[in-house]
């Protein structure tokens, strides 16, 4: 029983604060740590890609902060963020920074655990499942799959100053990495499937976007490296998104679980040949 179960887990304590993760979307897949904070917290400062459905965990006399960050559009700054948790802290508060996916995977959170630190306020890591992992699986799509891939590589389609990072070898990860996983980076396909391109990476390699991931309003188109651009304008899908460059794309005509319990008919594990063995 979770109930029970929530008093042999740590309490959120005054004057403290937890940055927590609440994974890609479906309150189902907040963790039992995040479930208690949002009952306990006297204050919920949230993103804005963090359900509805979750902050209505929140105990009924609880406060809820927007501190929302998105792209192309009047936020708050990271700075401002960082240090009203600090100022409710010390006003006394149980702080939680509700974070959507994981805090430490492109989340910022690392950013605003130092400034606690700075200010010596108590704080906890609640990870979060991310929405590279996580919204992928709701979509049908494994990060990796032991006859397709070994590695993968996760980056951000964009830096602070919004435009495609610089800093990324694109050479390095289009040569190395099987299956990459993109935050942030529908905005820029264009630009970063031409950089993929250029490394060697093959058009017709098979691109997938998944959207509002493992939310009810969840969409996910399948493309190519070479279509990708325009397969998106056309589909008028918008951020925010997960996209996906790999054969693992591929499984999803197997996978898409979901789609099956929609009444999608699962095709055989394209990868496997019919005289093949199962091997340990």
């Amino acid at each position: 029983m979770i109930g029970p179960f929530f008093s042999y887990l740590p309490a959120l304590e005054p004057g403290s604060v937890w940055l927590v993760g609440a994974g890609p979307g479906e309150p189902g897949l907040l963790t039992l740590l995040a479930a208690k904070g949002l009952a306990e917290a006297d204050v919920i400062v949230h993103d804005a890609l963090v359900n509805e459905e979750c902050l209505k965990l929140a105990r009924p006399d609880a406060v809820l902060e927007y501190a929302g960050k998105r792209g192309g559009k009047p936020s708050a700054k990271q700075r401002d963020i960082s240090l009203r948790l600090v100022e409710l802290a010390r006003a006394g508060k149980r702080v939680l920074r509700l974070k959507g996916g994981d805090p430490f995977v492109f989340g910022r959170g690392g950013e605003e655990a130092l400034t606690l630190v700075e200010h010596n306020v108590p704080f906890r890591i609640v990870p979060g499942i991310t929405a590279g992992i996580g919204g992928l699986a709701y979509a049908g799509i494994p990060v990796t799959h032991r006859e397709i891939n070994h590695a993968v590589t996760f980056l951000t389609g964009h830096d602070s100053s919004g435009i495609v990072p610089d800093a990324i070898n694109w050479q390095a990860i289009g040569q190395g990495s099987p299956v990459i996983v993109m935050y942030m980076a529908m905005k820029h396909i264009a630009q970063i499937s031409a950089n993929l391109m250029a490394a060697g990476r093959s058009a017709a390699e098979p691109v997938a976007f998944v959207c509002n991931a493992s939310t009810k309003e969840q969409q996910v188109l399948e493309t190519t490296l070479g279509e990708a651009t325009a397969a998106a304008e056309a589909s008028g899908l918008e951020p925010p998104a997960i996209v996906v460059v790999g054969e693992v794309v591929r499984l999803r005509s197997s996978l898409d679980w979901l789609g099956a319990l929609a009444g999608r008919r699962l095709r055989p594990d394209p990868f496997r040949h019919a005289d093949s063995k199962e091997t340990a």
